[in-house]
């Protein structure tokens, strides 16, 4: 458990990008973070597996909140508490990843990606299985996660934001509060050459990376802190060119997975060069300040198909390469928020 904090928690938003098996870097980062334990977490937006991290992060502090009347012993209790959550998820993924992994069912990767070209997921998967919804909803009491939301702020837990893409409209859907499900969590990780649309009060959803990976108009609208932290698992440059077919495609799905990220901090960006130029209002305009923990340098030498693997060995390597950036972060940057911005958003958007 953190040491008792010696100063107001200092307050964070934090978005979580997805980008399947990777999604455990960001549970690295979440547990340095929750381990120092001086931070307020104002909000959470999530996509695929950053939603996933989000509802667990979340889960934790309603746990506490329900359990401890005082605030600073509820914040304690839920730091441990979101660890433990995110720890029980994740090992749960490697312990469904091990079983596969090395499985005649492995060996048919390759095959099924193939037959997806052709097949739909209505064909290869008729009954729509995916043994991700059953962990989900055996970790994440999301009765209590919503009954405990206004709860959450005064013990330093977040409002969560998760984002899927309706079929229909093409946008993206934010999902919070009342309406935050594990059909939202599905939904927002849904691949569509893998799953079935999920439907949710008579729409469909696939994936939200195509419409907001992470969406941070939530955070910058739907709560007061200015701070927002990017955990950022899908890279934006690629120094090589990429030859095969497989590459290709998984260079196009990180261009198509980062353009409204990158639209969004442009405009992010423009509204504080108008601020600070005493174009815009202050009082109607949130001047945001951008941090990134830049997972993509990290992930790289790991290559795209690692994304679907998903052996404990491997979920535990990635978990630790999330912890210590979670680590370096702290120490090269927790004196920026609040303050400054630590990333120029310019050169990376």
């Amino acid at each position: 458990m953190p040491e008792s904090p010696a100063a107001p928690l200092t307050r964070l938003n934090l978005a979580l990008q997805g980008g399947g098996s990777h999604g455990a870097l960001t549970w690295g980062v979440l547990d340095a973070l929750l381990e120092d334990g001086q931070w307020h977490f104002d909000g959470v937006s999530g996509t695929s597996a950053g939603a996933m991290n989000a509802v667990a992060l979340a889960h934790g502090f309603a746990q506490a909140a329900h359990a401890h009347k005082d605030p600073h012993e509820a914040h304690l209790a839920g730091c441990q508490q979101a660890r433990e959550t995110l720890t029980r998820l994740w090992e749960g993924v490697g312990t469904l990843g091990s079983l596969m992994w090395g499985s005649p069912l492995s060996a048919a990767n390759p095959m099924l990606g193939m037959m997806s070209q052709w097949l739909s997921p209505y064909q290869t998967n008729p009954l729509d299985i995916n043994p991700l919804r059953r962990l989900l909803e055996r970790e994440v009491d999301f009765d209590l996660l919503c009954s405990a939301r206004r709860a959450l702020s005064a013990v330093g837990g977040p409002k969560v934001f998760v984002c899927a893409t309706n079929v229909r409209t093409g946008r993206g859907e934010i999902f919070s509060g009342p309406k935050l499900s594990a059909d939202a969590v599905m939904a927002s990780a849904c691949l569509p050459l893998l799953f079935k649309a999920v439907e949710i009060d008579g729409q469909h959803y696939w994936d939200g990376g195509y419409s907001g990976n992470p969406a941070l108009h939530p955070l910058i609208y739907q709560t007061e802190t200015s701070d927002i932290l990017l955990v950022q698992i899908n890279p934006i440059e690629h120094l090589e060119l990429p030859h095969s077919g497989p590459e290709i495609m998984e260079r196009m799905n990180e261009v198509t997975f980062n353009a409204s990220l990158l639209a969004e901090m442009r405009a992010i960006e423009f509204v504080r060069r108008l601020l600070a130029e005493g174009k815009l209002d202050p009082r109607r305009y949130k001047s945001v300040r951008m941090h990134r923990i830049d997972g993509g340098a990290v992930l790289a030498p790991f290559g795209a198909d690692s994304k679907a693997r998903a052996d404990l060995p491997f979920v535990r390597k990635l978990f630790a390469l999330g912890r210590t950036a979670g680590q370096e972060w702290l120490q090269a940057h927790r004196q920026g928020v609040g303050v400054r911005p630590t990333i120029k958003i310019a050169e990376n958007a």
